[in-house]
């Protein structure tokens, strides 16, 4: 049995020559090549040389600085493989699938006005290119919308494929529309994009400074943004902050914002929140919307320095959904979130906090917390929370007295 394969092994074998031989007739086969046919047959010739060329048996150089034989014929292979390449096609395919790419770059990408135009331009010339050559009728009226301008380009691609055009009967029509679609993709790259502008000139091209009778202020967004916020404009603060890359705009933009509590800027908040960002979910509190509830309750239990900030913006929202994830962090090990956990139940105002209140003002060991706790059950506001609260008129902490005193006067 191995003799056997060894002879298979051996009948296998190629010589540098016959390798040689084979790619030189790739090479003249390549070279005649005028159909598509032609180049399908002169790649079989040349699979057949990469096979010989791997089991041939060439022989290593005896001189380091010599050229290896092996290596030359692989890079000769390869060189033969890009030039049959190059001669295939154009294909109608692929020009369809570049108009089809210009296409998703139209609708995909943000344009300047002056941008729109140039595009409004150039898909109309490509429109008529591709309907004069293929005698073809698809006009759709073109504007600056980006809608209409995807939807011309879309017929194109249509009108395009559904000629059935063959790479060697119509090579010339391919050729003429391959060329049209690389002006169109040239015209496409060359008009404005939003991302082109500075950041200033973005801002100014939405009116941004428009409040500024003067700018007194440096820099002067920081004026306008003040202007905007006085004016209740929570959209211009928005745009401010996803513009402005300072982190001195930035922290006035989140300041601004966290002042004005407005709810359309609940979803970029909310985007900021997972990525454990507190000034976002100080702002979120502000907002005060339940739907925030489920994106920032999982928090709750994190780092003291998290936590509190979580906390507060339970309590602000006050939604009875987050009574119990507060009510567990009445027994963390640090003091500040205890406290602030009982005062996020207080603004929850749920019953089913006064328990677990009253079991924090008997037997936590701070007072600070213990006050923080009766201070809830007055929030609360029931007759049975008052009283929970009301019994510690005589506590060893002013701070419990004092808020006992007000559930007795209550």
């Amino acid at each position: 049995m191995s003799d056997e394969n060894d002879s298979e092994s051996d009948e296998a074998q190629y010589s540098a020559e016959e390798v040689e031989e084979q790619l030189d007739q790739v090479a003249a086969d390549l070279d005649d090549a005028e159909t598509e046919a032609d180049l399908d047959d002169v790649e079989a010739e040349l699979e057949k040389a990469e096979e010989m060329l791997a089991a041939a048996d060439i022989p290593e150089p005896d001189d380091e600085d010599e050229e290896d034989p092996q290596a030359e014929f692989e890079d000769r292979a390869d060189e033969l493989r890009s030039e049959l390449e190059e001669q295939r096609g154009p294909y109608a395919e692929d020009v369809v699938a570049d108009v089809e790419d210009v296409e998703s770059t139209v609708t995909d990408t943000r344009w300047t006005d002056d941008g729109r135009g140039d595009l409004a331009d150039v898909v109309n010339e490509f429109s008529e290119q591709v309907q004069e050559t293929l005698d073809a009728d698809f006009r759709v009226t073109v504007t600056r919308n980006t809608d209409d301008l995807s939807e011309v380009l879309t017929d194109a691609a249509t009108a395009i494929d559904d000629a059935n055009l063959d790479p060697d009967d119509d090579a010339a029509t391919i050729e003429e529309l391959a060329e049209a679609t690389a002006a169109l993709e040239d015209g496409v790259d060359d008009a404005q994009q939003w991302s082109d502008l500075e950041t200033r000139e973005q801002l100014e091209a939405q009116g941004f400074f428009d409040v500024l009778e003067h700018r007194k202020d440096y820099p002067p967004e920081w004026h306008a943004l003040k202007v905007w916020e006085k004016r209740g404009r929570a959209d211009m603060v928005l745009l401010a902050l996803d513009n402005l890359e300072s982190n001195f705009m930035e922290r006035h933009c989140l300041e601004a914002l966290e002042r004005m509590g407005p709810e359309e800027a609940l979803d970029e908040m909310l985007g900021r929140a997972e990525r454990r960002d507190k000034d976002a979910i100080r702002i979120i509190g502000k907002i005060g919307s339940e739907e925030a509830v489920d994106d920032i309750v999982e928090y709750a239990d994190a780092d003291p320095g998290m936590a509190k900030v979580v906390l507060k913006a339970l309590g602000e929202i006050g939604s009875e959904e987050a009574t119990q994830a507060v009510a567990d962090q009445l027994v963390a090990d640090d003091e500040s979130v205890r406290s602030h956990a009982a005062r996020a139940l207080g603004r929850i105002g749920d019953t089913r906090a006064i328990a677990p209140l009253q079991d924090t003002l008997a037997d936590d060991e701070s007072d600070n917390v213990r006050a923080s706790a009766a201070w809830a059950l007055n929030q609360i506001g029931t007759e049975r929370a008052r009283a929970a609260a009301a019994e510690y008129a005589d506590d060893r902490s002013y701070l419990v007295q004092s808020e006992a005193e007000k559930a007795r006067v209550e």
